[in-house]
Protein backbone atom coordinates (compact mmCIF):
# COMPACT_ATOMS: atom_id res chain seq x y z
CA UNK A 1 0.00 0.00 0.00
CA UNK A 2 1.43 3.67 -1.00
CA UNK A 3 2.31 5.68 2.15
CA UNK A 4 0.17 8.43 0.62
CA UNK A 5 -3.26 6.15 1.32
CA UNK A 6 -2.57 6.05 4.79
CA UNK A 7 -2.64 9.87 5.36
CA UNK A 8 -6.40 10.29 5.22
CA UNK A 9 -6.51 7.28 7.83
CA UNK A 10 -3.93 8.57 9.40
CA UNK A 11 -5.55 11.94 9.72
CA UNK A 12 -9.19 10.73 11.21
CA UNK A 13 -7.15 8.47 13.97
CA UNK A 14 -5.50 11.30 15.11
CA UNK A 15 -8.78 13.61 15.03
CA UNK A 16 -10.57 10.62 17.27
CA UNK A 17 -7.65 10.30 19.18
CA UNK A 18 -7.19 13.92 20.25
CA UNK A 19 -11.00 14.09 20.31
CA UNK A 20 -12.61 11.43 21.75
CA UNK A 21 -9.36 10.08 23.55
CA UNK A 22 -9.29 12.78 25.71
CA UNK A 23 -12.73 12.74 26.96
CA UNK A 24 -13.17 9.01 26.98
CA UNK A 25 -10.30 7.62 28.44
CA UNK A 26 -8.52 10.30 30.52
CA UNK A 27 -10.76 13.13 31.69
CA UNK A 28 -12.96 11.64 33.97
CA UNK A 29 -10.26 10.13 35.95
CA UNK A 30 -8.03 13.20 36.78
CA UNK A 31 -8.97 16.44 38.89
CA UNK A 32 -10.75 18.28 37.68
CA UNK A 33 -12.67 15.58 36.24
CA UNK A 34 -15.20 15.87 33.53
CA UNK A 35 -15.51 18.55 31.58
CA UNK A 36 -18.12 21.35 32.33
CA UNK A 37 -21.38 20.75 30.28
CA UNK A 38 -20.69 24.66 28.97
CA UNK A 39 -16.54 23.19 28.02
CA UNK A 40 -17.93 20.07 26.70
CA UNK A 41 -20.59 21.45 24.54
CA UNK A 42 -17.97 24.19 23.32
CA UNK A 43 -15.40 21.85 22.43
CA UNK A 44 -17.90 19.26 20.37
CA UNK A 45 -19.24 21.62 18.49
CA UNK A 46 -15.65 22.56 17.42
CA UNK A 47 -14.88 18.79 16.75
CA UNK A 48 -17.93 18.43 14.82
CA UNK A 49 -16.72 22.09 12.34
CA UNK A 50 -13.23 20.18 12.46
CA UNK A 51 -15.10 16.68 10.53
CA UNK A 52 -17.27 18.92 8.48
CA UNK A 53 -14.66 20.90 7.10
CA UNK A 54 -12.47 18.01 6.26
CA UNK A 55 -14.94 15.77 4.40
CA UNK A 56 -15.72 18.81 2.43
CA UNK A 57 -11.70 19.20 1.84
CA UNK A 58 -11.17 15.71 0.70
CA UNK A 59 -14.27 15.41 -1.47
CA UNK A 60 -15.11 18.61 -3.07
CA UNK A 61 -13.86 18.63 -6.62
CA UNK A 62 -11.32 20.67 -6.99
CA UNK A 63 -12.63 21.89 -10.14
CA UNK A 64 -11.34 21.77 -14.09
CA UNK A 65 -11.35 23.73 -17.16
CA UNK A 66 -14.06 23.27 -19.49
CA UNK A 67 -13.12 22.64 -23.48
CA UNK A 68 -13.35 26.23 -24.75
CA UNK A 69 -13.02 27.86 -22.05
CA UNK A 70 -12.34 31.31 -23.09
CA UNK A 71 -15.75 31.51 -24.03
CA UNK A 72 -17.26 31.15 -20.77
CA UNK A 73 -15.96 34.90 -19.98
CA UNK A 74 -17.87 37.69 -19.87
CA UNK A 75 -18.13 39.71 -23.04
CA UNK A 76 -15.74 42.77 -21.61
CA UNK A 77 -13.12 40.48 -20.51
CA UNK A 78 -13.09 38.52 -23.73
CA UNK A 79 -11.44 40.43 -26.51
CA UNK A 80 -8.82 40.80 -23.88
CA UNK A 81 -8.50 37.54 -22.83
CA UNK A 82 -8.07 36.59 -26.36
CA UNK A 83 -5.30 38.94 -27.05
CA UNK A 84 -2.89 37.54 -24.10
CA UNK A 85 -0.17 35.26 -24.12
CA UNK A 86 -1.84 32.02 -22.15
CA UNK A 87 0.19 29.06 -21.34
CA UNK A 88 -0.36 25.92 -22.88
CA UNK A 89 -0.69 23.06 -21.50
CA UNK A 90 1.10 19.51 -23.18
CA UNK A 91 -0.86 16.72 -21.47
CA UNK A 92 -4.34 18.18 -21.68
CA UNK A 93 -3.48 19.60 -25.51
CA UNK A 94 -5.07 23.16 -24.60
CA UNK A 95 -4.66 26.54 -23.43
CA UNK A 96 -5.00 27.01 -19.67
CA UNK A 97 -6.60 30.16 -17.77
CA UNK A 98 -4.69 32.36 -15.53
CA UNK A 99 -3.32 31.15 -12.27
CA UNK A 100 -4.11 27.03 -13.63
CA UNK A 101 -1.69 24.06 -13.26
CA UNK A 102 -1.89 20.63 -14.73
CA UNK A 103 -1.95 18.68 -11.09
CA UNK A 104 0.22 15.11 -11.75
CA UNK A 105 -1.97 13.48 -8.88
CA UNK A 106 -5.12 14.57 -10.34
CA UNK A 107 -4.36 14.03 -13.97
CA UNK A 108 -5.76 17.19 -15.37
CA UNK A 109 -5.51 21.28 -15.13
CA UNK A 110 -6.62 22.53 -11.98
CA UNK A 111 -7.85 26.26 -11.55
CA UNK A 112 -6.11 28.59 -9.19
CA UNK A 113 -4.43 25.74 -8.08
CA UNK A 114 -2.62 26.20 -4.80
CA UNK A 115 -0.90 22.72 -4.16
CA UNK A 116 -1.67 18.93 -4.13
CA UNK A 117 -2.28 18.51 -0.30
CA UNK A 118 -1.41 14.74 0.64
CA UNK A 119 -3.38 15.12 3.68
CA UNK A 120 -6.44 15.67 2.04
CA UNK A 121 -5.60 13.56 -1.03
CA UNK A 122 -7.06 16.84 -2.85
CA UNK A 123 -6.06 19.43 -4.93
CA UNK A 124 -6.41 22.68 -2.63
CA UNK A 125 -7.54 25.28 -5.45
CA UNK A 126 -9.90 28.24 -6.34
CA UNK A 127 -12.98 25.61 -4.62
CA UNK A 128 -11.79 23.69 -2.30
CA UNK A 129 -9.77 26.23 -0.33
CA UNK A 130 -12.41 27.82 1.72
CA UNK A 131 -13.03 24.43 3.29
CA UNK A 132 -9.74 23.75 3.89
CA UNK A 133 -8.54 26.95 5.51
CA UNK A 134 -11.70 26.37 7.59
CA UNK A 135 -10.64 23.04 8.89
CA UNK A 136 -7.53 24.44 9.72
CA UNK A 137 -9.18 27.10 11.78
CA UNK A 138 -11.33 25.09 13.50
CA UNK A 139 -8.52 22.46 14.15
CA UNK A 140 -6.33 25.30 15.38
CA UNK A 141 -8.97 26.78 18.22
CA UNK A 142 -9.98 23.20 19.03
CA UNK A 143 -6.52 22.23 19.81
CA UNK A 144 -6.35 25.42 21.71
CA UNK A 145 -9.26 24.66 24.10
CA UNK A 146 -7.35 20.68 24.57
CA UNK A 147 -4.08 22.42 25.39
CA UNK A 148 -5.57 24.50 28.33
CA UNK A 149 -7.81 21.19 29.34
CA UNK A 150 -4.57 19.03 29.36
CA UNK A 151 -3.02 21.64 30.59
CA UNK A 152 -5.10 22.46 34.26
CA UNK A 153 -5.20 18.61 34.70
CA UNK A 154 -0.94 18.38 34.73
CA UNK A 155 -1.25 21.55 36.68
CA UNK A 156 -3.00 19.51 39.87
CA UNK A 157 -0.81 16.36 39.71
CA UNK A 158 1.97 19.16 40.39
CA UNK A 159 0.47 20.31 42.85
CA UNK A 160 -0.03 17.29 44.15
CA UNK A 161 3.15 15.82 44.03
CA UNK A 162 3.77 15.62 47.65
CA UNK A 163 1.01 13.37 48.37
CA UNK A 164 0.94 9.97 48.57
CA UNK A 165 1.54 7.82 45.34
CA UNK A 166 -2.40 6.19 45.71
CA UNK A 167 -4.22 9.49 45.95
CA UNK A 168 -2.45 10.24 41.90
CA UNK A 169 -3.14 8.89 39.03
CA UNK A 170 -2.01 5.51 37.77
CA UNK A 171 0.84 5.18 35.29
CA UNK A 172 -1.53 4.33 32.72
CA UNK A 173 -3.14 7.74 32.88
CA UNK A 174 0.35 9.69 33.03
CA UNK A 175 1.30 8.16 29.92
CA UNK A 176 -1.96 8.95 28.15
CA UNK A 177 -1.95 12.44 29.89
CA UNK A 178 1.84 12.75 28.40
CA UNK A 179 1.24 10.92 25.06
CA UNK A 180 -1.90 13.18 24.38
CA UNK A 181 -0.08 16.67 25.44
CA UNK A 182 2.68 15.67 22.92
CA UNK A 183 1.06 14.89 19.99
CA UNK A 184 -1.08 17.85 20.49
CA UNK A 185 1.67 20.06 20.93
CA UNK A 186 3.06 19.02 17.79
CA UNK A 187 0.35 19.23 15.44
CA UNK A 188 -0.86 22.96 16.89
CA UNK A 189 2.53 23.85 16.20
CA UNK A 190 2.43 22.54 12.56
CA UNK A 191 -0.88 23.67 12.05
CA UNK A 192 -0.44 26.88 13.58
CA UNK A 193 1.81 27.71 11.44
CA UNK A 194 0.37 26.46 8.32
CA UNK A 195 -2.98 28.55 9.28
CA UNK A 196 -0.70 31.36 9.87
CA UNK A 197 0.93 31.07 6.19
CA UNK A 198 -2.46 30.59 4.76
CA UNK A 199 -4.08 33.69 6.57
CA UNK A 200 -0.61 35.68 4.99
CA UNK A 201 -1.35 34.05 1.29
CA UNK A 202 -5.31 34.70 1.87
CA UNK A 203 -4.53 38.75 2.20
CA UNK A 204 -2.14 38.83 -0.64
CA UNK A 205 -4.78 36.70 -2.83
CA UNK A 206 -1.38 34.54 -3.23
CA UNK A 207 -1.65 31.09 -3.93
CA UNK A 208 1.48 28.14 -2.63
CA UNK A 209 2.75 28.15 -6.21
CA UNK A 210 2.33 31.54 -7.10
CA UNK A 211 4.77 33.04 -3.81
CA UNK A 212 7.20 30.15 -5.16
CA UNK A 213 6.76 31.97 -8.49
CA UNK A 214 7.30 35.21 -6.75
CA UNK A 215 10.39 34.30 -5.30
CA UNK A 216 11.40 32.51 -8.45
CA UNK A 217 11.20 36.29 -10.02
CA UNK A 218 12.71 38.32 -7.15
CA UNK A 219 15.69 35.83 -7.76
CA UNK A 220 16.04 36.62 -11.83
CA UNK A 221 15.38 40.31 -11.23
CA UNK A 222 18.46 40.33 -9.18
CA UNK A 223 20.38 38.42 -11.27
CA UNK A 224 19.48 40.33 -14.20
CA UNK A 225 20.85 43.48 -12.37
CA UNK A 226 23.85 41.86 -12.60
CA UNK A 227 24.42 41.20 -16.59
CA UNK A 228 22.40 44.84 -18.00
CA UNK A 229 19.23 43.68 -17.46
CA UNK A 230 19.08 41.20 -19.85
CA UNK A 231 19.91 36.66 -19.08
CA UNK A 232 20.81 33.97 -21.08
CA UNK A 233 18.43 31.82 -22.41
CA UNK A 234 18.32 28.79 -24.72
CA UNK A 235 20.73 28.77 -28.08
CA UNK A 236 22.08 31.94 -26.76
CA UNK A 237 20.00 34.39 -26.81
CA UNK A 238 19.03 37.19 -24.74
CA UNK A 239 16.37 37.58 -22.29
CA UNK A 240 15.70 40.81 -21.36
CA UNK A 241 13.91 40.75 -17.21
CA UNK A 242 12.16 43.39 -15.47
CA UNK A 243 10.51 43.76 -12.68
CA UNK A 244 6.76 43.06 -12.80
CA UNK A 245 4.16 43.30 -9.82
CA UNK A 246 2.23 40.55 -8.92
CA UNK A 247 -1.46 41.36 -10.91
CA UNK A 248 -3.89 39.68 -8.34
CA UNK A 249 -3.65 41.57 -5.21
CA UNK A 250 -6.27 43.79 -5.19
CA UNK A 251 -6.41 44.81 -1.94
CA UNK A 252 -7.18 42.59 1.75
CA UNK A 253 -10.57 43.07 1.86
CA UNK A 254 -11.32 42.31 -1.54
CA UNK A 255 -8.60 39.35 -1.69
CA UNK A 256 -10.43 37.41 1.33
CA UNK A 257 -13.55 37.75 -0.88
CA UNK A 258 -12.13 36.63 -3.64
CA UNK A 259 -11.13 33.44 -1.96
CA UNK A 260 -13.27 33.06 0.84
CA UNK A 261 -16.42 34.19 -0.99
CA UNK A 262 -18.69 37.56 -0.84
CA UNK A 263 -20.56 37.37 2.42
CA UNK A 264 -18.27 38.03 5.73
CA UNK A 265 -20.95 36.47 7.52
CA UNK A 266 -20.25 32.84 5.70
CA UNK A 267 -16.30 32.66 5.94
CA UNK A 268 -16.18 30.57 8.61
CA UNK A 269 -19.37 28.32 7.97
CA UNK A 270 -18.71 24.75 7.91
CA UNK A 271 -21.79 24.35 5.25
CA UNK A 272 -21.22 27.53 3.04
CA UNK A 273 -21.46 26.90 -0.62
CA UNK A 274 -18.75 25.63 -2.81
CA UNK A 275 -17.58 28.10 -5.07
CA UNK A 276 -18.38 27.95 -8.92
CA UNK A 277 -16.07 26.21 -11.06
CA UNK A 278 -16.37 29.21 -13.59
CA UNK A 279 -15.66 31.65 -11.03
CA UNK A 280 -11.88 29.88 -11.06
CA UNK A 281 -11.60 30.95 -14.54
CA UNK A 282 -11.12 34.53 -14.64
CA UNK A 283 -9.65 37.17 -12.14
CA UNK A 284 -9.70 40.61 -11.50
CA UNK A 285 -6.36 42.23 -11.35
CA UNK A 286 -5.04 45.47 -10.09
CA UNK A 287 -3.76 46.84 -13.27
CA UNK A 288 -0.11 48.14 -12.32
CA UNK A 289 0.82 46.18 -15.35
CA UNK A 290 -0.13 45.54 -18.59
CA UNK A 291 -3.19 43.36 -19.35
CA UNK A 292 -1.77 41.86 -21.84
CA UNK A 293 1.34 40.29 -19.29
CA UNK A 294 1.12 36.98 -18.31
CA UNK A 295 1.82 35.77 -15.05
CA UNK A 296 4.44 34.24 -14.22
CA UNK A 297 7.11 36.36 -15.46
CA UNK A 298 9.55 35.62 -18.43
CA UNK A 299 12.00 32.77 -17.11
CA UNK A 300 15.17 31.82 -19.45
CA UNK A 301 15.23 28.24 -17.42
CA UNK A 302 11.81 27.60 -18.58
CA UNK A 303 11.72 28.83 -22.16
CA UNK A 304 11.77 25.89 -24.51
CA UNK A 305 14.77 24.48 -26.31
CA UNK A 306 15.00 25.22 -30.32
CA UNK A 307 14.34 22.33 -32.56
CA UNK A 308 17.28 21.10 -34.60
CA UNK A 309 17.64 22.95 -37.53
CA UNK A 310 16.49 20.90 -40.94
CA UNK A 311 19.90 22.06 -42.40
CA UNK A 312 21.36 19.57 -40.76
CA UNK A 313 20.06 16.85 -42.11
CA UNK A 314 22.07 18.06 -45.29
CA UNK A 315 25.29 18.46 -43.26
CA UNK A 316 26.07 14.67 -43.84
CA UNK A 317 26.22 13.57 -47.53
CA UNK A 318 25.28 10.09 -48.54
CA UNK A 319 27.12 9.88 -52.27
CA UNK A 320 26.63 7.18 -54.55
CA UNK A 321 27.55 4.98 -52.26
CA UNK A 322 24.59 2.45 -51.83
CA UNK A 323 26.69 0.13 -49.80
CA UNK A 324 26.84 2.40 -47.20
CA UNK A 325 26.99 1.17 -43.53
CA UNK A 326 23.47 2.09 -41.86
CA UNK A 327 25.08 1.92 -38.33
CA UNK A 328 27.79 4.50 -39.46
CA UNK A 329 24.73 6.98 -40.84
CA UNK A 330 22.88 6.14 -37.35
CA UNK A 331 26.19 6.46 -35.21
CA UNK A 332 27.11 9.86 -36.94
CA UNK A 333 23.44 11.44 -36.17
CA UNK A 334 23.88 10.93 -32.45
CA UNK A 335 27.02 12.79 -32.43
CA UNK A 336 25.67 15.27 -34.15
CA UNK A 337 22.39 15.53 -32.04
CA UNK A 338 24.98 15.55 -28.83
CA UNK A 339 27.32 18.02 -30.78
CA UNK A 340 24.41 20.33 -31.05
CA UNK A 341 23.26 19.96 -27.47
CA UNK A 342 26.95 21.12 -26.32
CA UNK A 343 26.31 24.14 -28.75
CA UNK A 344 22.71 24.76 -27.46
CA UNK A 345 23.12 24.48 -23.63
CA UNK A 346 26.60 24.75 -22.70
CA UNK A 347 29.58 22.30 -22.83
CA UNK A 348 28.44 20.75 -19.48
CA UNK A 349 25.22 19.61 -21.32
CA UNK A 350 23.00 20.85 -19.42
CA UNK A 351 19.91 22.49 -19.83
CA UNK A 352 20.43 25.18 -16.70
CA UNK A 353 23.12 27.20 -18.32
CA UNK A 354 23.24 30.10 -16.48
CA UNK A 355 25.80 32.93 -15.97
CA UNK A 356 26.18 33.95 -12.26
CA UNK A 357 29.60 36.04 -10.53
CA UNK A 358 30.04 35.56 -6.79
CA UNK A 359 27.46 38.22 -5.55
CA UNK A 360 24.71 36.34 -7.31
CA UNK A 361 25.79 33.37 -5.69
CA UNK A 362 26.21 34.73 -2.58
CA UNK A 363 22.07 35.80 -3.37
CA UNK A 364 21.01 32.30 -4.43
CA UNK A 365 22.68 30.46 -1.41
CA UNK A 366 20.12 32.67 0.76
CA UNK A 367 16.92 33.30 -1.77
CA UNK A 368 16.94 29.83 -3.60
CA UNK A 369 19.33 27.56 -5.95
CA UNK A 370 19.15 26.53 -9.23
CA UNK A 371 20.06 22.82 -9.88
CA UNK A 372 20.65 20.26 -12.85
CA UNK A 373 17.23 17.83 -12.33
CA UNK A 374 16.57 15.02 -15.16
CA UNK A 375 14.03 12.76 -14.50
CA UNK A 376 14.08 8.79 -15.26
CA UNK A 377 12.95 9.44 -19.25
CA UNK A 378 15.57 11.49 -19.40
CA UNK A 379 13.45 14.84 -19.75
CA UNK A 380 14.09 18.13 -17.87
CA UNK A 381 12.29 19.45 -14.50
CA UNK A 382 12.51 22.16 -13.07
CA UNK A 383 15.75 22.38 -10.66
CA UNK A 384 15.58 25.78 -9.01
CA UNK A 385 14.22 25.39 -5.49
CA UNK A 386 13.25 28.22 -3.40
CA UNK A 387 14.48 29.07 -0.03
CA UNK A 388 12.71 26.09 1.84
CA UNK A 389 14.39 23.76 -0.96
CA UNK A 390 10.69 23.76 -2.54
CA UNK A 391 10.21 23.29 -6.72
CA UNK A 392 7.13 23.14 -8.52
CA UNK A 393 7.24 19.60 -8.17
CA UNK A 394 6.83 19.34 -4.67
CA UNK A 395 3.51 21.12 -5.03
CA UNK A 396 1.90 18.42 -7.46
CA UNK A 397 2.53 20.65 -10.34
CA UNK A 398 3.30 18.40 -13.39
CA UNK A 399 6.48 20.48 -14.83
CA UNK A 400 6.41 18.72 -18.09
CA UNK A 401 3.02 19.46 -18.67
CA UNK A 402 3.73 23.12 -18.70
CA UNK A 403 4.89 25.63 -21.52
CA UNK A 404 4.73 28.96 -20.97
CA UNK A 405 5.99 30.80 -24.42
CA UNK A 406 4.48 30.53 -27.59
CA UNK A 407 7.21 28.94 -29.20
CA UNK A 408 6.26 25.56 -28.13
CA UNK A 409 2.23 25.86 -28.94
CA UNK A 410 0.88 24.25 -31.83
CA UNK A 411 0.65 26.52 -34.50
CA UNK A 412 -3.33 25.47 -35.41
CA UNK A 413 -4.04 26.57 -31.69
CA UNK A 414 -2.37 30.17 -32.08
CA UNK A 415 -4.43 30.32 -35.66
CA UNK A 416 -7.54 29.44 -34.14
CA UNK A 417 -7.15 31.63 -31.05
CA UNK A 418 -6.04 34.45 -33.32
CA UNK A 419 -9.10 33.66 -35.86
CA UNK A 420 -11.52 33.99 -32.55
CA UNK A 421 -10.01 37.08 -31.25
CA UNK A 422 -10.40 39.17 -34.82
CA UNK A 423 -14.72 37.34 -34.41
CA UNK A 424 -15.40 38.11 -30.79
CA UNK A 425 -13.84 41.77 -31.44
CA UNK A 426 -15.65 41.80 -34.18
CA UNK A 427 -18.85 41.19 -32.91
CA UNK A 428 -18.76 43.54 -29.97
Amino acid sequence: MSLDRLALPAVIFLIAFLAYGSQLLLFPYLEPHPLKPDQTRNFNSLVVCIWITYARACFTDPGSVPDKWLLTLGASNKVEALRQKHRWCRKCEAFKPPRAHHCKMCGRCIPKMDHHCPWTANCVSHRTFPHFFRFLFYSVVSMVQLEYFLYVRAAVIWENRNLPIYFGPTLTQMILLFVLSFVNSVTLLALGILLARNIWCLGGNVTTIEGWELERHETLVYRARKHGGYLDGPDGTKIRIKKQEFPYDIGIYQNIKQGMGGNPFLWLWPFAATPSNDSGLDFETNGFEDPLLSWPPPDPDRMPRSKIPKSYDKDFTYGDEPALDVERVSAFRRRQQEDFDRLAHGSSGTILRRRVDSVSNEYENLHGSQQPDIDNAGHDREGWRDSDGDRLDDFGVDENAEVFYGDDIPLGELIRKRQAGSETKYQH
